[in-house]
This record gives structure tokens, sequence and C-alpha cells, in this order.
């Protein structure tokens, strides 16, 4: 079994920053793609950004300029530094991650991170 476990959320005024982190443990021999997806209320859930193991990066538009997703192989930890926050970023922060385990290869979701911008 794997393990996500996020932390860095909070509440914080716009244009605020806010760095996010999600470290993977467990039975992993190599993770693939990483992810931060998002929820607000009533809507569907968001890709915001991913990135492949040799660091290759994808955003959705409304974060481009604002949002950098980074990661740290060694560490099994994914990281998403967010600026110059809106009231729109406002939702509950999930990691994900594309895991190869000793059998079997599959994606695993951390517990989410609330994420509030104030107006």
């Amino acid at each position: 079994q794997v393990q996500l476990v996020e932390s860095g959320g909070g509440l914080v005024q716009a244009g605020g920053s806010l760095r996010l982190s999600c470290a993977a443990s467990g039975s992993i021999v190599r993770i693939n793609v990483m992810g931060w997806s998002r929820q607000a209320p009533g809507k569907q859930r968001e890709l915001v950004a991913s990135i492949t193991r040799a660091g290759s990066t994808n955003y959705t538009d409304s974060v481009k300029g604002r949002f950098t997703i980074s990661r740290d192989n060694a560490k099994n930890t994914v990281y998403l530094q967010m600026n110059s926050l809106k009231p729109e970023d406002t939702a509950v922060y999930y990691c994900n991650a594309n895991v190869r385990g000793w059998i079997a290869t599959r994606d695993y979701w951390g517990q989410g991170t609330q994420v509030t911008v104030s107006s």
C-alpha cells in the first residue's frame, strides 16, 4: 500500500501565497507522474498541475504564471507553490501519484487539504 499525505493548506488573503506539500510513503518502486487537483464546492474536481519524473510540467490555464509544481524524487514528494492567490482558487486540493509497486502500477490520492482565499 501507498499513502499520500498533504500539508500546507490554510487561509490566506487574496494576493498571498501558500506552498502545498505531498509526501508518498509505502511500497514504492518508482513514482511516475505526480499532480495536484482541486475541487471547489458544487464543482467537479479539476487537474491543476502535473509533473513527470523527469520534470516536465503541465498546468491548467487559470493557474499558469501563478502556480509552480515541483518534486523531489529522492523524498517521493511533490510541491505546489501558489502565488497571487485569488478567491476563485478556494478549494480542497488533492495530490495524486501514479506509483509502480512491487505487484502493480496504480494511481493513489491524498486525503485533501483545504485552501481558502479571502477577498
